[in-house]
Parts: C-alpha cells; sequence; structure tokens
C-alpha cells in the first residue's frame, strides 16, 4: 500500500518540514503541503514541503520555511529507493543540502537521512485493523554551519527556552515512528512517536497526532496537536493543507 507522506517532521515534523516516507513518489507525481505551526509560549513555524517523482526509485524533494524567532531555512534532497519494491518492507536513503540564514548570518545545512515501511496488511496483528494504513520508521541527521550567535543559543538553551525547537540547532539527530490508519475513504489519522537529540538542548521526545480529510479534487486538509513527552518544549498545534496530483 502507498502511503501518504508522513507527518512532520515535519517535519513538520519536530518543528520542521515533513520528512519523506519510504515510498517513492510516482514518476511525475507532484506532492505539495504548506503548514503552521504555534506552540502555547506563542513560537511559531509556517512551511513549504514539495516531492516530484523523478523515476520509479527517485524523488526530488524541497523545504522551506520561516520561524517567529528570526530564521530562514530552505533545502533540497535527492530520495533513492533501495532494494526490491515488490516487497512489504520498503527502504529508502535520502541526501540534501542547503542553508539557513538568521540575523544575517547565512550557513549551509547538509541533511543525511533513511526510511524503512510497510503497509498493514503485511503486519502481523496491525493488519486487522479495519480500513488499513501505514507502520514506518525514518532517522534524519542534520549539520548546519557555525551561526554567529552560537554562544546566545547555547545561553537560551540552558534557560530552558522552549523556543529552541523553532531553530535549527549545529546538529540534530531524530527519528519518527509512524502509524497511519486510513479510518475512512475520506479521511486519515497519523499517529507519530518523534525522539531527536540536539546539540544545544540534549535529548526529547514527543507524541504527534493529526487528522487528514479530504476536500476537493487534489486537496486535503491537516489538523493536528504535537505533545512533548520529555525535554524542553510546549504543547503544540498544526494547521496544514496537502495537494496531490
Amino acid at each position: 500500500m502507498r502511503a501518504a507522506t508522513c507527518l512532520v517532521l515535519l517535519t513538520v515534523l519536530i518543528g520542521g518540514p515533513a520528512a519523506a516516507g519510504p515510498w517513492p513518489r510516482e514518476v511525475k507525481g507532484v506532492f505539495l503541503s504548506l503548514a503552521a505551526e504555534r506552540d502555547r509560549d506563542g513560537n511559531s513555524y509556517a512551511g513549504l514541503y514539495g516531492e516530484y517523482g523523478l523515476t520509479p526509485r527517485s524523488t526530488l524533494g524541497i523545504e522551506g520555511g520561516r520561524s517567529n524567532a528570526g530564521e530562514t531555512g530552505a533545502l533540497m534532497w535527492m530520495q533513492r529507493a533501495l532494494g526490491r519494491t515488490d516487497r512489504p518492507d520498503r527502504w529508502t536513503v535520502s541526501l540534501g543540502a542547503g542553508a539557513i540564514t538568521r540575523n544575517g548570518t547565512v550557513a549551509p545545512v547538509g541533511l543525511v537521512a533513511a526510511a524503512w515501511g510497510r503497509g498493514l496488511d503485511a503486519v502481523p496483528v496491525l493488519r486487522r485493523i479495519p480500513g488499513g494504513g501505514w507502520l514506518a520508521l525514518e532517522a534524519r541527521l542534520k549539520v548546519t554551519g557555525t551561526l554567529r550567535d552560537e554562544a546566545e543559543v547555547r545561553a537560551l538553551a540552558a534557560a530552558g527556552a522552549t523556543g529552541l525547537a523553532y531553530l535549527t540547532a549545529e546538529t540534530e539527530a531524530k527519528a519518527a515512528l509512524t502509524l497511519g490508519w486510513r479510518a475512512t475513504s475520506a479521511m486519515m489519522l497519523v499517529n507519530q512517536l518523534r525522539v531527536e537529540d540536539r546539540k544545544d538542548t540534549g535529548f526529547a521526545s514527543a507524541f504527534a497526532i493529526s487528522v487528514v480529510r479530504d476536500l476537493a479534487g487534489p486537496a486535503k486538509v491537516e489538523v493536528g496537536v504535537i505533545a512533548p513527552l520529555s525535554g524542553p518544549g510546549e504543547t503544540a498545534v498544526k494547521l496544514g493543507t496537502w495537494l496531490e496530483f
């Protein structure tokens, strides 16, 4: 079963754009998402995410956005499917590069990611869930060049500033376990357990849940909540739109 793009991290998961799942886009297939997230402390992020199917195994992705903390970023990546595509387990790897700008300083960004997934019809016990869905595990490592305000960021981290989740750290390691369920023919429920380890704030975890509902034509609307389980951060809400064609 072909899964929808996993949320997120978005990307926006974990305070940023969504990461691609382990199902490549169809050739010339397009996916676009525009989303905004805001937490109880007033920290916010708005981002654009896109995918384009280049070949049966290769997907080109772009993502970009801006936080109210004054950071703007853009990233382009290439995802490649591994192994045979006629088996239940799907594997992909991704490499990307981009840049962020903050307080007038521009820094390069590098990304490496990997993902595994399979449809619920191939997962024991979970195959009994009516409607079907998918299970996926994704991990990404992002490395950013040093910015002039790193000393200020470290001071904010020591003070427990929650807004740091909306700024890119010098190094970020993130992982997300996603269970997606097609509850009805027009609605999906996406549950996600997220963990991350940042150079500035250390380890954190969160649980996110989103409802994605069909609108007219290729459009969908997404409404979600992200609740921190450990580490810094506040409960946040997310609103977004999806287009797939």
